[in-house]
């Protein structure tokens, strides 16, 4: 059976990347301040202990050099103690430095007086058994650490020439008191420096990851759908940090830019096909209302030859509305079908003679620089032409004059249609090149007074798709549309066209 903790007392793990930093920093600074703490600690052990050593060897070679034996120094230490007896406190702490036992040759403990030997003559023996061997101890020259009556001592042993035996020792708790208080120093200095560590960490991270949190903030908001937000920019992080912002944000932009495109394409589907709809849907019923009609027997002959002739206009209306939408279709998948020298003043001429045979008593002039060549389609740009001169003659009156021309300029080719009819009002200027948009009346001539609004009324004809096509040929030839009217001032039409070998030289 798998024992398992108790959910209370599972140790928790650090969740956030702010805590996860802290420890981690935190495990780091603990283990190279125990590694530290411990080559310090063991640094000055061996230093102290070292001079400890020195003393003590300083000692035996002292005992071995004199050529001293065991009677002599006996005599030393009862001359000693007599100097002692007479006061001599200095005499009394040179002596008192050191611990000397005398053994003999077998290693037992000799008398002498205990002032010389600084210890207890009941503690030789404790001496000789912390020893263990005095005998081998003396004929490696070591040293060796005992511990009697709770006081540590380093101990040496020197053979004299009698062959007994003088055991030297010093004290080394000092040195044992000043490595456990660095100890205990360097423990709490270690605890703040950790303490210390995990307050700046957390601060810094907090500082340094403060971006990170805007970041989750306005992925949050955008995911409940505010495409328009973006994250702060007044808070400094890392270079990392701040390159992920900058990189967010541009994405976030790409991102709302695609959107509020997808947005629109689908706002203009929808309106295209509800146009659509309705313009195919109107002549349809048309064509329907008079096969009832017909179907009904309620037609004479020449209501039934007025019907036909209808039914007829609005079947070609609708077979004109099919071929522009197919020509709008065609230039947005692929627009430009062919590539040849076109040359519009050639091409402007003859849409000229088309206007003129159409309306004879219309003035048309034309002011063409011969050639102005560029690289198309032809078919679709002789549309452009064809489509500028069918909405003049649709929405003026014969008496305005039109003025046609082309010309070379900066580089590209301009052909601008002008007529002098009624113009346009504003508001419906900017949506000339709206599918499907017919301007009011007042287009016409008719005074505003007593036109009533109707941008898909079906007096002015056409399919209202003209202009669509006009821009779409332009930018299908990397050229650009713009118009300039006003009311009473006629319309002006400016198609511009880059040059040949400018526009198109990377196609061919």
């Amino acid at each position: 059976m798998n024992a398992r903790w108790p959910t209370w007392c599972r140790p928790r793990r650090p969740h956030t990347l702010r805590g996860k930093l802290s420890a981690i920093n935190a495990m780091i600074l603990t283990l190279g301040l125990l590694l530290a703490g411990c080559a310090s600690i063991a640094g000055t052990q061996l230093l102290l202990m070292s001079e400890v050593d020195e003393s003590v060897r300083s000692e035996m070679a002292g005992l071995s050099g004199a050529e001293i034996n065991s009677r002599a120094l006996m005599g030393i230490c009862s001359f000693a103690e007599g100097l002692t007896d007479r006061g001599d406190a200095r005499l009394t702490e040179s002596f008192g430095r050191q611990s000397f036992i005398l053994l003999d040759a077998a290693g037992r403990p000799l008398p002498m007086c205990e002032m010389f030997t600084h210890t207890p003559a009941e503690n030789a023996d404790a001496y000789v058994r912390a020893i263990g061997d005095p005998v081998a101890l003396a004929d490696s020259g070591e040293l060796a650490s005992i511990e009697v009556a709770g006081e540590h001592h380093r101990v040496g042993v020197a053979r004299l020439d009698d062959g007994a035996l003088a055991v030297t020792s010093t004290r080394y708790d000092g040195v044992l008191k000043a490595v456990h208080k660095l100890l205990y120093l360097e423990a709490v200095i270690a605890v703040g420096l950790i303490a210390l560590l995990i307050l700046a960490s957390r601060t810094a991270a907090r500082r340094k990851l403060r971006p990170l949190e805007d970041m989750v903030k306005t992925a949050s908001a955008i995911s409940e759908g505010d495409l328009s937000r973006r994250v702060d920019t007044s808070r400094k992080g890392s270079r990392e940090v701040e390159q992920l912002r900058e990189a967010l944000n541009v994405m976030l932009h790409q991102i709302e830019g695609a959107m509020r495109t997808r947005e629109h394409a689908t706002a203009q589907l929808r309106q295209f096909l509800a146009d659509a709809s309705h313009e195919l849907r109107t002549p349809l019923s048309t064509i329907r209302g008079y096969l009832q009609l017909y179907r009904r027997r309620m037609l004479d002959d020449e209501e039934k030859e007025r019907a036909l002739t209808r039914s007829g206009e609005e079947a070609e209306r609708m077979a004109r509305l099919v071929d522009d939408l197919l020509a709008l279709a065609r230039l947005e998948a692929r627009p430009v079908r062919d590539h040849r020298p076109v040359d519009l003043a050639c091409l402007l001429r003859d849409a000229a003679a088309d206007l003129a045979a159409q309306q004879p008593r219309r003035v048309v002039e034309v002011a063409a620089d011969d050639p102005v060549t560029v690289t198309g389609d032809e078919a679709q740009l002789r549309q452009i032409a064809a489509n500028l001169l069918a909405n003049v003659r649709t929405h003026t009156p014969e008496s305005a004059a039109v003025s046609l021309g082309v010309r070379v300029e900066d580089g590209g080719a301009v052909l601008r249609v002008a007529d002098h009819g009624p113009g346009m009002r504003e508001e419906d200027a900017a949506r000339i090149f709206d599918r499907f948009f017919r301007a009011d009346p007042d287009r016409m001539g008719v005074p505003p007074a007593r036109a009533k609004p109707r941008a898909r009324g079906r007096v002015a004809g056409g399919s209202g798709l003209g202009m669509a096509i006009v821009r779409a040929v332009a930018e299908a030839h990397d050229g650009t549309v713009t118009i300039d009217t006003a009311p009473g001032q006629g319309l002006t039409v400016t198609v511009r066209i880059p040059i040949a070998v400018r526009a198109f030289a990377e196609r061919t």
